[in-house]
């Protein structure tokens, strides 16, 4: 209910607030067709933003296509306040920052040479050119300052029908950058998880193509998929769920999506913990994981600590119950929850009354605070120095395990040992 509530609040704001009504992308854009007679078109929107619009959904990033090389645009806005970032000139791509909007613009190009991975390209200012070397045609609808919309692949019809089709042969569009098949996958996941069969074929036959691709390349689009509330779908399509898994054997338990839906409304379902969901076992495939697309240290780390306590709350029969409050103060709410929500998810015999109870605990619990400071231990007699951060940890440390209790006496003994 929620969802939809969000979706027709941004479906009013699109209407009467339309995003390239905004003053300080109609300055860039104005700047750029200084010079220029009125029926030339120098620059329009493209992309997920008009997409996004014409759909009806929050607009998240601004990208624009222009006639003008990257050199002509920094020279078109040299006199400004814009800040102009280098984002990917071999391209043809500059980021320009106003004071509170970023845009992406880039010279219009066709391809010369693909091999999969990599393209030559020439710059043109031929706008049907440039759409023949997009992807997908919901992704080849362009719209000027003033709204008006040029769409040379009939993407809007494709997009109202939620139809993701490749512009012109699949096969051809795949073989010119194998990461589409990933991208592909996400927007099936967004719009509508059926496939066509030439479209499947197409995809099958190429999938070898996919260890051309960097492995950084892959988990950004990974991530993105996974970022997707629709993603939970996914088990609905035999044919998208088999190619995910030949792309990603390490999702093993795409079954658990099934326990996953039933605890949704009780749960922030973010990226990382349906990561974590979907890989995490007892035979370490999370590090397989995290070690094959050299995930961020901090997706490392989330994983890592995920696993290792899961374990525990096997063994621990009272990891939630009388351990709670110490485990709240060791590693905080958030993951406490995380961990039921695997948990649930991994094991059937869990009922969601015994899920529910455990995140009402977790959500309502209250740690002690401790009483000890680094001022307490130098009052006492302890001298200011490396020594003090170890009495003060070795403090907390056994105050935490003896259910939140240590005595004053004992306090004082520390602090003559390490005083020594």
């Amino acid at each position: 209910m929620l969802n939809l509530s969000l979706n027709f609040i941004e479906k009013i704001k699109s209407t009467f607030f339309p995003f390239y009504k905004n003053k300080e992308l109609r300055f860039i854009l104005k700047k750029l067709e200084e010079g220029y007679a009125e029926d030339k078109t120098v620059v329009r929107f493209v992309g997920g933003c008009v997409r996004k619009y014409l759909s009806g959904e929050k607009i998240d990033d601004i990208d624009a296509a222009t006639i003008l090389t990257t050199d002509q645009i920094k020279e078109k806005l040299k006199n400004t306040d814009l800040k102009i970032i280098d984002t990917g000139i071999k391209h043809g791509t500059v980021t320009v920052l106003s004071d509170t909007k970023k845009i992406e613009l880039t010279t219009l190009r066709k391809d010369v040479k693909t091999d999969g991975r990599h393209a030559e390209i020439e710059y043109t200012d031929d706008w049907q050119l440039d759409s023949e070397r997009r992807d997908f045609t919901m992704n080849a609808i362009y719209m000027d300052i003033n709204g008006k919309i040029f769409d040379p692949q009939n993407g809007i019809g494709d997009l109202k029908n939620k139809n993701v089709k490749f512009i012109g042969d699949p096969q051809k569009r795949i073989e010119e950058d194998y990461l589409r098949i990933i991208r592909f996958i996400r927007f099936k996941v967004m719009y509508d998880i059926q496939l066509e069969k030439t479209t499947i074929e197409a995809i099958k036959h190429n999938l070898t193509g996919i260890k051309k691709i960097s492995k950084e390349r892959i988990l950004d689009e990974l991530l993105k998929i996974l970022e997707l509330k629709s993603f939970l779908k996914i088990n609905e399509s035999d044919h998208l769920k088999e190619i995910f898994l030949m792309i990603f054997p390490e999702f093993l338990y795409l079954n658990r999506l099934e326990r996953l839906k039933k605890i949704c409304k009780y749960s922030n379902i973010n990226k990382d913990l349906l990561l974590a969901v979907l890989i995490i076992d007892d035979k370490n495939n999370d590090e397989y994981f995290s070690h094959k697309y050299n995930v961020s240290s901090k997706i490392k780390e989330t994983l890592k600590k995920l696993s290792s306590n899961l374990i525990e709350v096997k063994k621990n029969k009272n990891f939630f119950d009388k351990d709670l409050i110490r485990n709240v103060y060791l590693y905080g709410k958030e993951h406490l929850i995380n961990l039921n929500i695997i948990n649930f998810s991994i094991y059937s015999k869990i009922k969601i009354d015994e899920f529910s109870k455990i995140l009402n605990l977790v959500l309502k619990s209250n740690v002690p605070k401790l009483h000890v400071n680094g001022e307490y231990l130098k009052k006492n007699g302890m001298k200011e120095g490396e020594s003090l951060g170890k009495v003060l940890k070795k403090i907390e440390r056994e105050w935490a395990s003896n259910n939140f209790e240590i005595s004053n006496e004992r306090i004082k003994d520390l602090i003559k040992i390490y005083s020594l």
